[in-house]
């Protein structure tokens, strides 16, 4: 059974990650707006991404015994000025939710929590991955020129994402 402070901490983590779903989404439509099919497509994808990692937490907590609970999800950004902004923004989310993923260890080990502490290892590993596809690609776009000429071929790229 999950602590009260544990459970606490992991609906939080529910919401930010169905926020972060949400985010992406927002980025897909503004790249659909800017005729870049497989940026779009790629955010879609990390959309449905961050909605798993969501559902991977609730469905840890509801074995745990524990009650999820939702909450409102803020509206994301809609506008940006260039694809790599929006990688730029993408990178420091994905750092920002590696925090968030290491402030939950820690409080797993606080509180003396192996199988929570088990389950967040799998998220661990991903944010290494997150961060360095969102590193990746905000280098690509640095090479490549940020104008839409110049992104067709890590448009293309992007879009065999699946």
């Amino acid at each position: 059974m999950l602590s009260k402070t544990m459970e606490d901490a992991l609906n939080r983590q529910i919401n930010r990650e169905l926020y972060s779903s949400y985010l992406y989404l927002g980025m897909s439509a503004w790249f659909e707006t800017q005729t870049l099919k497989g940026f779009a497509g790629w955010m879609l994808v990390q959309s449905g991404e961050e909605r798993n990692h969501a559902m991977k937490i609730y469905d840890y907590v509801v074995a745990r015994q524990g009650k999820v609970q939702l909450e409102a999800i803020e509206a994301p950004k809609a506008k940006w000025s260039s694809a790599g902004k929006i990688f730029e923004e993408v990178y420091a989310h994905e750092q920002k939710v590696t925090g968030m993923i290491d402030a939950l260890v820690e409080l797993a080990v606080r509180e003396k929590d192996h199988a929570t502490f088990e389950m967040l290892q799998w998220f661990v590993k991903e944010q290494v991955e997150e961060e360095a596809n969102a590193a990746t690609i905000c280098e690509k776009i640095k090479t490549v020129g940020d104008v839409p000429g110049h992104l067709f071929m890590l448009d293309h790229e992007l879009g065999k994402r699946k």
